[in-house]
């Protein structure tokens, strides 16, 4: 299956977070364009989720602990940790999700 992301809808999913998703039967990824200074609150799923910095700087909080990423950092979050954060700058971030997210579709 051939994707290409040039052809992919963005959408705010989150005030800030510009995401393009795609879905295959098992993940979710997520390519977000995240604006300076936006927001996801602190939250939790079931899903398996790694975040990749691949442009910029953004803070997250995992399980009460902050840390700023940047390019090439990823992050792995287990189902049901306790997470959120801000964009320090404009960044581009790409998130995989495990199993599908269905409220993304």
């Amino acid at each position: 299956m051939l994707i290409n992301l040039n052809e992919t809808e963005s959408r705010e999913l989150i005030p800030g977070f510009h995401g393009k998703m795609i879905h295959t039967d098992k993940i979710t990824i997520a390519y977000w364009e995240v604006e300076a200074g936006a927001e996801i609150p602190e939250h939790s799923h079931h899903h398996e989720q790694t975040m990749q910095v691949t442009e910029g700087t953004f803070e997250l909080t995992v399980d009460g602990e902050t840390r700023t990423y940047q390019k090439g950092e990823l992050v792995y979050l287990a189902p049901h940790v306790k997470h959120g954060g801000r964009a320090i700058t404009s960044c581009k971030i790409t998130d995989i999700f495990c199993p599908v997210r269905e409220e993304y579709r």
